[in-house]
């Protein structure tokens, strides 16, 4: 059977639909919590067949208030050595770009919230697992901070036209900066206070849910099954 390891960094981002979808796809998943559990080492990368790192409100090198990110990043950096697959979403998406030498910045550009139009590449088309959704989706965006730079060896996979870098891809490591997992319920959870100090409505990103959602959630989930498939494809 198909065993991932998902570390999850914040309570505010937990697996959402990724943990319905693993099940559905009879797959295996050692979840650990930031804070809470151990890291594995490195080394016990090899009792796994692929990385999953989620979201949380952290920089990636901010191991003063989050110290198992550097745990985190060893793990990272093992599964870019090994070709290991690894699907890093939000901080997981910027803690990939940190460990090849991006840039990541906090409180940088505009914030997004919400469903967010996210366009591919022209490299997406050719990808193992962007190809598997069209030109343009919409996905849950819920960040302040973000990649600015990656170096040349990484390939853009999408954008949008708030943030330049939304998903790319090195080697067997696709990162993302929207939250594929993330659904309406998310936001119905979130602060209307702390949204519009950010410039958003609330009830407005509501009905863009309602109306984006569906389509997004069948996105997502072609995502994540495109990913699995580079999974189970690596030994063959």
């Amino acid at each position: 059977m198909t065993r991932l390891l998902v570390i999850v960094n914040h309570i505010e981002s937990q697996p959402g639909m990724l943990t319905q979808w693993m099940i559905s796809e009879n797959v295996e998943f050692d979840l650990r919590i930031g804070g809470v559990s151990r890291l594995p080492e490195p080394s016990a990368l090899n009792g796994y067949d692929g990385l999953i790192m989620l979201g949380g409100g952290y920089m990636p090198d901010e191991t003063d208030r989050a110290p198992w990110l550097e745990a985190e990043a060893r793990l990272s950096r093992q599964a870019l050595e090994t070709g290991l697959p690894q699907f890093g979403i939000c901080l997981g998406g910027q803690l990939i770009a940190h460990v090849i030498g991006g840039d990541v910045r906090a409180r940088t550009g505009a914030p997004e919230k919400g469903y967010t139009w996210i366009d591919m590449t022209a490299d997406a088309a050719l990808d193992p697992v962007f190809s598997a959704i069209g030109t343009r989706a919409a996905f849950v965006e819920s960040h302040v901070d973000r990649i600015v730079d990656l170096p040349p060896e990484a390939t853009l996979l999408a954008t949008s036209s708030a943030c330049r870098f939304q998903a790319f891809r090195i080697g067997n490591a696709w990162g993302t900066q929207f939250h594929p997992e993330a659904s309406g319920q998310n936001i119905r959870n979130w602060d209307a206070k702390k949204l519009q100090q950010l410039g958003f409505d609330k009830d407005t990103l509501l009905d863009q849910a309602e109306e984006r959602g569906e389509d997004s959630r069948r996105d997502a989930k072609a995502l994540l099954t495109a990913f699995l498939d580079v999974v189970r494809n690596r030994h063959e």
